[in-house]
């Protein structure tokens, strides 16, 4: 079994070594293949042998051979040989880390835009940012979305297709181009942690190594651009939120909602860490909505009991969220704030604005909240018939669960 510090390491040196493979040969494709076939040489022989002096340039080495071999074939048939044969590594690829560290952060940045070019759809952007930047296998990448692995490798071959076909070049975007790709960066790693914090299909609520992926790429994409609010915004509601995981699911596996969870049980690190961020991010510049999120998350967090919660401060930023961002969960969720604070007849009355959105009209969450602000109105029987729509509109096993439960207790 590979070692947690190799396995650690090679997805850490993975992104670089590709960013380096496609900066000096081009071909997207075959250089992630290549950095593949490298990865599993050291996964196979750096436990046995001991890490080499300088694992990156390993690395480059390995991979470097193997996509010229895969080029020569390739080129062979388009007389491209000799130029092909004549390529060398320079001495700047196996220079020491520290002179290395800028191109390296370049490399790394410059893979994330480019896994999430427009002309991806957000189902190739995540493939591919968790195939190249994540490090993740195939298969891993299929069972993390409950896809059979062909389909998963048909997605992400294609995706390395429409980077070839686009002619992207490997560098960063200019200005204005780079703010709105970051978008598209920050939506993917947004995205992964969403489907592994709270699953949205599947016998499973919470896929643990989606998450901590997400978390890890967040990391590393606040270490590139430590200046950016968003990405620290992100990176701090990612923490805050997946703080409360432990407490998130009981030992059956039911779901247990952020009101009944054990306080005890979360992980006063990343709380720590999640506000910390936030604190800081907040006072610089312009805030967005993942900075007004964390804002939120860290109101929740702060709270040493359920009923300590600050619900008028987090109806506030909501409120401010939804003029932002005009994303109808959001306003789904300023909906309970309100009514946690004023009651649910005010709850009800933006619940009911609502309904008319068809981005969220039907919704298996717009009828669950609605369900639980008729039974805080006493409601029941609208509210049992909400619950049930609910449970039926869902494909998490758990949330159907938990849905069925909360009308079961209404029935008796």
């Amino acid at each position: 079994m590979l070692d947690s510090a190799v396995e650690g390491l090679l997805r850490e040196l993975a992104p670089q070594v590709l960013g380096a493979l496609v900066r000096r040969y081009g071909h997207f494709d075959l250089a992630e293949d290549a950095v593949q076939e490298a990865l599993i040489a050291a996964a196979a022989q750096w436990p046995g042998d001991g890490l080499p002096d300088n694992p990156r340039a390993w690395l480059i080495t390995v991979a470097s051979r193997r996509l010229t071999d895969l080029l020569r074939s390739e080129q062979a048939r388009r007389r491209r040989e000799d130029q092909v044969a004549t390529w060398t590594l320079s001495e700047d690829w196996l220079a020491p880390a520290a002179d290395r560290a800028p191109r390296e952060s370049d490399d790394t940045l410059i893979l994330l835009f480019m896994c999430c070019h427009p002309a991806l759809s957000p189902a190739h952007q995540i493939a591919l940012t968790l195939r190249t930047v994540g490090g993740l296998t195939t298969a891993e990448i299929a069972r993390a979305f409950l896809v059979p692995e062909t389909t998963m490798g048909r997605r992400i071959s294609r995706a390395k297709q429409r980077i070839k076909a686009s002619g992207v070049p490997f560098r960063l975007p200019a200005e204005p181009e780079r703010a709105e790709r970051l978008a598209a960066v920050l939506h993917v790693l947004y995205l992964i942690f969403t489907e592994g914090y709270a699953s949205t299909a599947g016998s499973h609520l919470i896929r643990v190594e989606l998450s901590a992926e997400a978390i890890r790429l967040a990391r590393l994409l606040r270490r590139l651009l430590p200046r950016d609010g968003e990405v620290s915004g992100l990176l701090a509601l990612m923490l805050l939120t997946d703080a409360r995981a432990p407490a998130r699911v009981g030992p059956d596996g039911a779901l247990i909602p952020l009101a009944e969870q054990d306080r005890g049980l979360w992980k006063r690190d990343y709380v720590t860490e999640g506000v910390a961020l936030i604190t800081e991010a907040l006072p610089r510049g312009a805030t967005g909505p993942y900075q007004l999120q964390a804002a939120i998350a860290a109101v929740h967090d702060e709270a040493g009991r359920a009923e300590d919660t600050d619900w008028p401060q987090i109806a506030a930023l909501y409120e401010v969220l939804v003029q932002v961002s005009d994303n109808p969960m959001a306003a789904l969720n300023h909906a309970v704030a309100v009514a946690m604070a004023q009651g649910a007849p005010a709850g009800l009355e933006l619940l009911a604005r609502l309904e008319s959105d068809a981005r969220i009209a039907g919704h298996h969450r717009l009828l669950a909240v609605r369900a639980h602000l008729l039974e805080m109105a006493g409601d029941t029987s609208a509210a049992l018939a909400a619950y049930r729509a609910a449970a039926q509109r869902t494909s998490s096993l758990p949330e159907q669960r938990y849905l069925n439960g909360r009308a079961a207790r209404l029935e008796t």
